[in-house]
């Protein structure tokens, strides 16, 4: 299997390679140059542990990869998390479930992904003899899940960047309270948009970025992306064989990548019953498919932070199947709407997509409803996936992180605190980050100096 690059401007390149660079050359990210067609497997698939299925998923994908390599990552990967079937589905009524993500190291969905690639940088360090210097911003969970399959591996820097104030008190403390000296948590002025351009700026610098064996943990890393195909998948098999062509699965979505990842899944033959986009008040993915309109907007800081954001870099992957593989067109796309901050469609529908937006005022209304309804507490990400939920057509409700992360919105709501063994822990420990303002040179010299002190 290889790997071609959305803008069109690079060799493709096999599966390792894409890991280690995450962002190609050109400024794109990488994609299947074609899909297996995965319907054939799927009764034989049906019965298999969250391990196994992983394992005969990337069988497909990283076929460079020695498969006992392969296998060993994997298992590795998810023998952390605390619930036996990993990725559970909770049934909430007779038409909806709800997909708990949440059981990982850092209590997000980020862990499914970031466990894995951890193991694969390690992987690809044995393999190559290079150290690693991993760059990555986050609107919260993604720097907690990064650094937790990152902590203590050798020949390994990690740079996290995320905006200063602007993640709940514990997702911060998750990543600044580690004690690692390979992990550096920067935090910055501005957004995670801020960040995220940051982040992008810093890949662009081609001769920076092979000095110091730059690579990528945010979603722009495919294997990110094919890691969360896994827990659609998984949870797809375990539906009513007459029901899977009809469900909807609904995610809590700032950057696409989750939901992308769902979405890769069609193109593999894989009959999802489409998908529904949730996002909070920063609903720029909202406007788009409700009126074809891609407009950056500013960015209100709101009580499911993870998702306080503008620009969705998953969107290129997106737009790229849009585009029938256009890579002039998409360029024209993306260097309108940097340098604009608007792109209008004509016609802007991709085929078993809705959307909907849900405010902080929802928000804790929508948490003290599903408790009350069904004595199940949900995240505050987790909530705007109920906004306008037809409640009569079957639905997986993707609950990206644990309730206890951001207990200020329970008790706001009236509800009890909700609390995590792991996260408490935390409290006691000294937290260590990093200030820095929004500027890719200031960071650039952070990390040279970190590096070669």
């Amino acid at each position: 299997m290889r790997y071609l690059s959305t803008r069109g401007g690079t060799e493709t390149v096999e599966f390792c390679e894409a890991v280690a660079q995450g962002l190609a050359p050109d400024g794109g990210l990488y994609l299947p140059e074609t899909f297996p067609d995965l319907s054939p497997l799927v009764d034989a698939w049906s019965g298999l542990s969250y391990p196994q299925l992983c394992h005969a998923f990337f069988q497909h994908f990283a076929t460079d990869l020695p498969d006992s390599d392969l296998e060993g990552a994997i298992y590795s990967a998810y023998a952390g998390f605390s619930h036996e079937e990993t990725a559970p589905l909770v049934r909430l009524n007779d038409q909806w479930q709800v997909l708990e993500l949440f059981h990982g190291p850092t209590l997000a969905f980020k862990d499914f992904a970031l466990q894995l690639l951890g193991n694969l940088y390690e992987l690809q360090i044995k393999k190559t003899g290079k150290k690693l210097c991993v760059l990555g911003a986050t609107s919260g969970d993604t720097g907690a899940a990064a650094i937790s399959g990152l902590l203590g591996k050798s020949g390994v820097e990690v740079f996290i960047l995320y905006p200063e104030g602007k993640v709940s008190p514990l997702q911060e403390r998750q990543m600044t309270c580690t004690g690692a000296e390979n992990v550096y948590p920067l935090a910055i002025e501005g957004t995670f948009d801020d960040a995220q351009r940051t982040v992008k700026e810093l890949f662009g610098d081609l001769s920076f970025r092979d000095s110091i064996g730059l690579s990528a943990v945010n979603s722009i890393n495919l294997a990110r992306i094919l890691a969360q195909s896994v827990y659609y998948l998984y949870a797809w098999l375990k539906l009513d064989p007459i029901k899977r062509e009809h469900t909807t699965f609904v995610v809590p979505t700032g950057n696409f990548g989750n939901v992308f990842a769902g979405w890769l899944l069609t193109r593999m033959g894989i009959k999802l019953g489409g998908f529904r986009v949730a996002t909070n008040q920063n609903d720029i993915l909202h406007k788009l498919f409700g009126s074809g309109k891609y407009e950056l907007g500013e960015v209100y800081p709101s009580l499911a932070p993870s998702m306080d954001i503008q620009v969705a870099s998953n969107f290129e992957r997106l737009l790229f199947y849009f585009l029938d593989g256009n890579t002039e067109q998409l360029k024209q796309v993306m260097k309108c709407f940097r340098e604009e901050g608007r792109y209008a469609f004509e016609k802007f529908t991709i085929p078993g997509f809705s959307s909907s937006s849900t405010t902080d005022q929802e928000i804790p209304e929508i948490i003290q409803k599903v408790w009350t309804e069904y004595h199940y507490q949900v995240d505050p990400h987790t909530a705007c996936a109920f906004k306008d939920l037809p409640a009569n057509e079957p639905a997986v409700i993707l609950a990206t992180a644990h309730p206890a992360k951001f207990p200020q919105v329970y008790e706001d709501a009236g509800l009890g605190r909700p609390t995590s063994p792991i996260l408490e822990a935390l409290l006691d420990k000294p937290p260590l980050k990093y200030q820095l303002s929004v500027d890719a040179r200031e960071v650039r010299s952070f990390i040279e100096q970190k590096l070669n002190p």
